[in-house]
């Protein structure tokens, strides 16, 4: 874990408006969510908000980071198109990306994933079941079959996304609704892992089994430098007869 460097951005609007969530999160819920990587044994943890200069995420910063988390909701449109191009280059050549519960309406997921993202939600303090449906995947290493938050955000299907490469947990909520909750993609080189809990009122990010999910994702879309991909015009391989 010594050698996965990751950057956990947060846009950290809600802590400095809302007493509410600044009750909940006094540091931030950036700052939550490395303590608790930091508790799993990552070393090199660094954060990151959007009104730093360039989001907190320069070339230096990604060129840097191995992996990166993403929380965001209120000012998704504040987010500049030239550092979430920046971000997807990044991706598209390996870097890992988690986004978490409201970043899936940002736009680097939106911009990964070519849909609208969109999808039910009521606020209405009920519990989640969060099921692990794919028991033999890595990021479920450590789970129970099913764990529960008392209080959550529910979000609800149909949740406008494409299919998951692999979906590894599904969530059922007080309400009746489901959703997929804990989805797995590539794209270019790099690994995506969306996972839904995390709605700002509420203490999720100090949650032990959520904690361990995000610590699991971190090492599933973590993966090593690998040589670059050349595209372009090509010189056969091969000799080729002579044009006509």
């Amino acid at each position: 874990m010594d050698n996965i460097r990751v950057t956990v951005w947060g846009e950290y609007r809600h802590e400095k408006k809302n007493p509410k969530v600044a009750e909940v999160y006094p540091q931030g819920m950036h700052n939550a969510i490395a303590e608790g990587l930091k508790a799993h044994g990552f070393s090199s943890v660094r954060t990151a908000t959007l009104d730093e200069p360039e989001h907190g995420l320069t070339e230096e910063v990604l060129n840097n980071t191995d992996v990166l988390t993403w929380w965001g909701h209120t000012a998704h449109d504040d987010v500049q198109d030239a550092i979430v191009e920046r971000v997807r280059q990044r991706v598209w050549d390996g870097m890992g990306l988690i986004v978490l519960h409201s970043g899936h309406f940002s736009k680097i997921f939106k911009a990964l994933m070519g849909t609208s993202c969109d999808l039910k939600w009521r606020e209405a303090d009920e519990r989640e079941r969060i099921w692990v449906v794919e028991p033999g995947h890595p990021i479920a290493k450590g789970l129970p079959e099913a764990f529960e938050l008392d209080q959550e955000e529910m979000y609800g299907e149909r949740f406008d996304i494409p299919a998951p490469d692999t979906l590894v947990l599904l969530s059922w909520f007080q309400g009746g609704e489901v959703f997929r909750s804990g989805c797995c993609y590539t794209r270019g080189k790099g690994r995506i892992f969306y996972f839904r809990p995390g709605h700002e009122t509420y203490p999720t990010y100090f949650n032990p089994l959520v904690r361990q999910v995000i610590a699991n994702g971190v090492n599933w879309v973590y993966q090593p430098a690998s040589p670059k991909v050349v595209f372009g015009n090509a010189k056969p391989r091969e000799v080729l007869p002579q044009a006509k």
